[in-house]
Formats: structure tokens, C-alpha cells, sequence
């Protein structure tokens, strides 16, 4: 038999329809992530009022939200490695999309937390799954540059929660964001079954001789020559397939790296998990700024998240990965305390929010497409769904932590300077990541994604 290097038919064949498409389909998967997660915490106060609660008693809603999140990321991922990116993509939104709009009946807030939950087992396994996915169908020096411009979805997702807060909730009321959000992943069913093929290299490692590989190959390009006795194979394995193990992560000197991101995701996400839940609420009650005026000054902060997305996945390509991002967040700290100093009604204030956003979204981005290139594809959407999963832990805490922060009537210095210690926590892991991943390659520079 031939063996075909499947790697190496990625890497030299260029971007074509096949990709093009998968991309698309990711940017949509990505963008319900964002809104999802945004969405909820721009649109609180409304959702309490409108079922005759405090803003205080969204907590649980957020809570129960995260936990789901945990739950999927730790959970439904890995099972990407086990049945295909494709077909747990489709499972995923189909069930998330139906639970979210099932959501728009709930008749108290208990049941709302109740069904927001369920539906974050679904929601967190979209983003990693559809990363995995990208990265394995991108040539390897543009590899950073398509995962970053998924993720622009996810930035995008954002800002399309800020149109419901802003403009949409007066007129249609909170269910809206709930349509939007349960519409958009049921959408994507249909597009990721016509239209979007299985990871080439999550097949090669489950079954070198697979006769489906062939025909993928041939969606890549038409005029391959295949002689139909190929042996599929991958640069960093024989031909021997290999199923994923949920210890992967840990396995071959890979205990300390993991760690490391772990941490590093679990500071993260805790930031992210916190502002997303809180931040329209902290300055409506401690600066009196209603969520109508935030919603639209956090829209034109978009066009940072969009551009330190894009930002990080070029430089990616080129520069030590795990030192840019520590420097994202080391400056991201410094965007959160002025957030808070910088008064909400001058020009100064949407500059801060830009670049606020520019490195929440950037450095995030940094982290997870960190994850999805340091990891062989076999374990891939298992090494990014548990790295989300201890994310999502911090992510428990975090709404605690605001609705504890409002009860005891912080201040917003106060509330954002505690919270801008997160990210630098974040900085000082990576920078231990650099030297850790120096060491063991034995090289100045990172190694070249797998």
C-alpha cells in the first residue's frame, strides 16, 4: 500500500470552496458562543424586572449557565475526538438551538437558570469542537490567521448582544436575544451536514485505510492523483491508528504544559465569565450608566475585539506565541483599571473600551489557539474542550463574586482593580509557559504547530 502524508497534502493545497465553506460555518458556531455568553449579562436588569426580581437574583441564571459550560466542556468535547468534529457540531447546535428557544417560556427565573444550564453543556462544546476543526483543515503557516478569523465570530457574537440590549429590547423584550440565539445554531445544522467534511486528520488517526479519506482529499482538490490503496497517514504518526484516551493531555511530558494552560484558561475565562455576567449591571448600579448607553459604547468596542483577534492570529504566525499573549494581558489589566477611572461620558472613556476589548478578545483568542496548535490531532478537541472546562470552573465563581460585589456596594475602582488581577495571573503563567516549552525543545523558539 501507498502511504499518503495527509499533513503534508494540508500544508502545500491551497484555500479553496471546502475550506472556505468549513470557515464560514465555524464563524457562525463561534459567534453563538460569544452572544450567548454576552448576551445574558447585557439584558439582566431587563429579564429581573420583567419577572418582577432584582438584578442581585440573576445570579443563579449565570451559575447554573456556567456550570453547563463546565459540564459540556469537559464532558460532550472530547467526545469530538471519539465520533468526528462534524458530527458532534451537528448534534451540538441542533439540541442548544431547540433548548434556547424552549428558554423563552420559562415562567420563573428558577426554570430559566434551569434550561440556560442545559443548554451550556451544548453551547460550550461548539467553540472547541469548531476550532479543532479549522485547524486541521488550514495549511499550517496560515493556521493562527484562520483560527483568529473564526474567532471573529465570537467577537461579532458580542456586539450582536449589545444590538439587543441597545435597540431590540424596548421593542421586542428579552426574548429576542433568545431567538437570535437559538436560530442561528439551527442554521448551521443543515450547512454543516451539506456542505462541511469531517477533519481529514481526525480520520487518519482513527483509521489510516478509511475509503471516506479518499473522497474528502478530492473535495480539497479534484485533480489529486489517488491510486485507491493509499494508507492515510499523518507526518507525526505511523499507520497504525489511534484512538484518543481522555489521559492524552497528560501523557509524553504534556502534565506541565497542561497545567499551565489550565491555568492560564481558568484565570481567563473567570475575567471574561465576570465582566460578561456583571459589567453592564456594575455601571448601572455603581455609576448610574443605564444598559441602553453601555450596550452601544461595548458595540463600538467590538471593532477592538475584532481587530485584537486578528491582531494576535497574524503574529502567531510569526513570533513566540506564549510571550505575545502574556503581554496582551499584561495590558489588559491596565485597560480594566482605567475603565473604571476614566469617566463614561467623554471620548477618552470609548477609546478605553476599544482597547479594552482589543486585548480581552485578542488575548483569548491567543489562549485558545495556543491550545489547539500544541496538541497532536487526536486529543485536539479534547485538549481544548478541557482547558474551556477549567475555565468554566472559575466561570462558577465569577457571577458569586459580582452579585457579591453589588450586594456589599462596592465601588467600580474597587470591583474592576480586583478583577484586573486576573489577567495579570494570566501574564505570569504564559511567561512561565515560554520558558517551560524553551526548555524542552532545547530551542529559542516555541514549537511549530502540530
Amino acid at each position: 500500500m501507498t502511504k499518503f502524508d495527509v499533513d503534508a497534502f494540508i500544508d502545500r493545497t491551497p484555500i479553496g470552496r471546502t475550506q472556505i465553506m468549513a470557515l464560514f460555518v465555524c464563524v457562525l458556531i463561534c459567534f453563538i458562543d460569544g452572544f450567548d455568553i454576552f448576551m445574558i449579562g447585557k439584558i439582566a436588569p431587563a429579564i429581573a424586572a420583567d419577572f418582577g426580581a432584582s438584578p442581585e437574583d440573576m445570579t443563579p441564571v449565570f451559575v447554573y449557565q456556567q456550570i453547563g459550560l463546565a459540564i459540556g466542556a469537559f464532558g460532550i468535547s472530547p467526545l469530538a475526538d471519539r465520533f468526528g468534529r462534524r458530527s458532534m457540531l451537528v448534534a451540538a447546535c441542533l439540541i442548544f438551538g431547540v433548548i434556547t428557544i424552549a428558554s423563552i417560556h420559562a415562567q420563573t427565573l428558577t426554570q430559566l437558570a434551569i434550561l440556560r444550564g442545559i443548554a451550556g453543556v451544548f453551547m460550550a462544546a461548539g467553540l472547541p469542537m469548531a476550532m479543532a476543526l479549522i485547524s486541521e483543515i488550514a495549511p499550517k503557516h496560515r493556521r493562527s490567521t484562520l483560527i483568529a478569523v473564526a474567532l471573529v465570530g465570537f467577537s461579532s457574537g458580542s456586539a450582536a448582544s449589545g444590538v439587543v440590549a441597545a435597540w431590540m429590547l424596548d421593542d421586542f423584550g428579552w426574548e429576542s436575544g433568545f431567538w437570535i440565539g437559538g436560530l442561528v445554531p439551527l442554521v448551521c445544522v443543515p450547512l454543516l451536514i451539506l456542505f462541511v467534511p469531517e477533519s481529514l486528520k481526525f480520520r487518519a488517526e482513527r483509521n489510516p485505510s478509511d475509503p471516506r479519506i479518499g473522497k474528502t482529499i478530492r473535495r480539497f482538490d479534484r485533480n489529486v492523483e489517488l491510486r485507491g490503496d493509499e494508507l492515510f497517514v499523518l507526518d507525526t504518526g505511523g499507520a497504525k491508528g489511534r484512538k484518543a484516551r481522555l489521559t492524552d493531555v497528560f501523557s509524553e511530558g504534556r502534565f506541565l504544559m497542561t497545567a499551565l494552560l489550565w491555568g492560564a484558561c481558568t484565570l481567563s475565562m473567570t475575567s471574561t465569565a465576570l465582566l460578561g455576567a456583571w459589567l453592564p449591571t456594575f455601571f448601572l448600579e455603581m455609576a448610574h450608566v443605564p444598559i441602553q448607553e453601555f450596550a452601544v459604547v461595548a458595540m463600538i468596542g467590538y471593532f477592538g475585539g475584532v481587530m485584537g483577534t486578528l491582531t494576535i492570529g497574524f503574529l502567531m504566525d510569526r513570533l513566540r506565541p506564549a510571550l505575545l499573549i502574556a503581554c496582551f494581558y499584561v495590558m489588559l489589566a491596565v485597560a480594566l483599571n482605567l475603565l473604571a477611572w476614566v469617566p463614561f461620558y467623554s471620548v477618552m472613556f470609548v477609546f478605553v473600551a476599544i482597547i479594552w476589548s482589543f486585548f480581552q478578545t485578542g488575548g483569548q483568542s491567543g489562549l485558545n489557539t495556543l491550545v489547539a496548535q500544541v496538541y497532536p490531532p487526536r486529543m485536539r478537541s479534547t485538549a481544548l474542550g478541557w482547558a474551556g472546562g477549567a475555565g468554566r470552573v472559575g466561570g462558577i465563581v465569577a457571577p458569586i463574586a459580582g452579585g457579591f460585589a453589588l450586594a456589599q456596594h462596592f465601588s467600580l475602582q474597587l470591583t474592576l482593580a480586583f478583577t484586573a488581577v486576573l489577567p495579570l495571573g494570566v501574564a505570569l503563567l504564559m511567561f512561565i509557559f515560554a520558558i517551560v516549552r524553551r526548555e524542552q525543545e532545547g530551542a529559542p523558539t516555541e514549537p511549530a504547530p502540530a
